[in-house]
């Protein structure tokens, strides 16, 4: 029997195994990964009360270079569950009204949701984007 000499010409390569495996990849890592729902603050629109609601309510400044103020007193972030506990303490009716510049820092803002929600509210936070 006579040798053949293949040439390059006639090899040739089939691409169809090679799809098989990406697609069967593909299903596994869609059928396996999971799908989380983000969680967003809900921001409500300025109003021209500053109760922003019924009752009273304390006013959280958040300013455009982060500095926080609790009902007029400028006071650094890492006191600031106390200083609404204290509020609470003298109003225990009183609700939560935290006003962000648009410019603040994003995770500050979250810092004084938080400690509110660490103070003890749920409900009576509502959280508004000063206009410039």
């Amino acid at each position: 029997m006579k040798a053949r000499a293949m040439r390059a010409s006639d090899a040739e390569v089939s691409l169809t195994p090679m799809l098989d495996v990406v697609f069967i990849l593909l299903i596994f890592f869609v059928v396996t990964s999971t799908f989380t729902k983000e969680r967003v603050i809900g921001v409500e629109a300025p109003t021209n009360e500053t109760g922003a609601g019924e009752g009273k309510a304390m006013i959280i400044r958040v300013g455009d270079d982060s500095v926080i103020s609790v009902d007029g007193r400028i006071t650094d972030i890492g006191s600031i569950r106390a200083a609404i506990e204290r509020v609470r303490a003298e109003t225990p009716d009183i609700r939560i009204m935290i006003e962000a510049h648009p410019k603040a820092k994003s995770g500050v803002i979250v810092h004084v949701r938080d400690a509110a929600y660490d103070a003890g509210y749920r409900d009576g936070v509502n959280l508004v984007l000063a206009q410039t």
